[in-house]
């Protein structure tokens, strides 16, 4: 065959069909896989989730962290004042003076009891963020209950993604080299066909579910919508002179005798792979 524009409505129609039953095939073949691949993804994506949660309460645990450093000073500094404030009322002149030293060592009294008990609750949260960490035991009803932490969850779900991942690849393996001679075969193909019609046949494969963009006419039937073809469109196909649309699914139609001739061809080179 010549460049695609000299190419005949019959030779368009080869191609086309000999493309989908290469594009059919390698639908199969990872068909074979499974809900594999989306059962990987779902888990990547969790364990991303977890490790973002995970940074997440490590950074909870450094500000509350930061927070009883800033805290403690703050008591440093209050003991620092009250001990300023308790020898100066030692030196003063009257009742005046001792009372408003009195009244600043008291606030730095409750400046410390206010930093202690923002101390403990930093100390909680720390202590509640870690077990969300590295998990915790409680008793019910005289059982012992374990709670894993997010670092084992994680470990568990990194443990089942490369088992996942390892059947996966024990899978594509087996169909690697035939995959791979599909796929060229059919980008040979693509490059031969108008840009056009292969708009069209990619666009009808995304929407059908079975990928079928292209089929044949069998006992009068299209194959796939299964709608009964008119006698005289039956005829027009047959001859092959243009490409024709079924108007019930919007496929592209071959005849029989056309797809059992590229069936038997694209047969026997799937045996030779």
């Amino acid at each position: 065959m010549g460049k695609t524009k000299d190419f005949t409505v019959e030779d368009k129609l080869r191609l086309i069909y000999d493309l989908q039953l290469i594009d059919s095939k390698i639908d199969e073949i990872k068909n074979t896989r499974g809900e594999l691949p989306l059962e990987i993804q779902d888990m990547e994506d969790e364990i991303q989730g977890l490790h973002i949660r995970k940074d997440k309460i490590k950074n909870l645990i450094e500000q509350q962290n930061d927070e009883i450093a800033k805290r403690k000073i703050a008591i440093d500094e209050a003991k620092k004042l009250m001990e300023k404030y308790t020898e100066q009322q030692k030196n003063v002149r009257n009742n005046r003076e001792y009372e408003a030293l009195s009244k600043e060592i008291e606030y730095q009294e409750l400046e410390i009891q206010f930093a202690d008990k923002k101390i403990k609750e930093a100390k909680e949260e720390i202590d509640r963020q870690t077990k969300k960490l590295t998990g915790y035991t409680y008793e019910k009803d005289g059982e012992e209950v374990t709670v894993k932490g997010i670092d084992d969850i994680i470990k568990q779900r990194e443990a089942d993604l490369q088992h996942k991942r390892e059947e996966l690849a024990a899978l594509m393996k087996e169909t690697e080299k035939q995959e791979a001679y599909l796929n060229k075969k059919a980008a040979d193909i693509r490059k031969q066909i108008e840009p056009r019609l292969l708009r069209a046949y990619d666009r009808l494969r995304k929407n059908f579910k079975n990928g079928l963009a292209v089929v044949s006419i069998e006992r009068g039937s299209s194959g796939g919508s299964y709608f009964t073809i008119p006698v005289q469109q039956q005829l027009e196909i047959r001859t092959r002179q243009r490409i024709i649309i079924d108007e019930h699914s919007g496929r592209i139609l071959v005849d029989g005798e056309l797809a059992r001739e590229e069936k038997e061809k694209i047969n026997q080179m799937f045996e030779s792979i």
